[in-house]
């Protein structure tokens, strides 16, 4: 994935469901303190903050947000790129909520324990942030 010159501001104000719009706020708020990075859009639907390159065994390889989400019309998604199963027991005390792979699928943040959401957060955007990370035998949802 390729970041571009989107303007979140304009994406984030372009939401129609008003749960959504201010659960994307929050985000913003929260993923800009945990990364000390500014949100850039990653695609036409992802807002993401900071980068790491990923090498798949398959030889596929890329470039993606360390951190991000995306208010998705079902659920918002947050992205953690090391895996949600490495987060199983602090997930386990967030809230309501589903997962994914490196998806963690939240319908109301108003229901989550943003606490534990941050903490999450900032333990995988470290992890994608370190040097190394990634490479070849990362599975990376794959």
């Amino acid at each position: 994935m390729i970041p571009n010159d989107g303007d979140v501001r304009a994406f984030i104000d372009q939401i129609e469901s008003p749960v959504r719009k201010r659960d994307a706020e929050t985000l913003l708020q929260l993923m800009g303190r945990v990364t000390g990075e500014e949100p850039r859009m990653w695609g036409p639907t992802i807002v993401g903050f900071g980068e790491y390159h990923y090498v798949y065994a398959s030889g596929r390889e890329g470039d993606a947000g360390a951190a991000g989400f995306s208010p998705r019309k079902a659920a918002m998604t947050v992205y953690l790129p090391d895996g949600t199963a490495k987060y199983e027991d602090e997930l386990g005390s967030l809230g309501d909520h589903t997962t994914g792979v490196v998806c963690l699928y939240i319908k109301n943040l108003e229901r989550v324990d943003l606490a534990v959401l941050e903490r999450v957060v900032a333990k995988s955007y470290a992890t994608a942030s370190a040097s190394g990370f990634g490479q070849v035998g990362a599975d990376g949802g794959e």
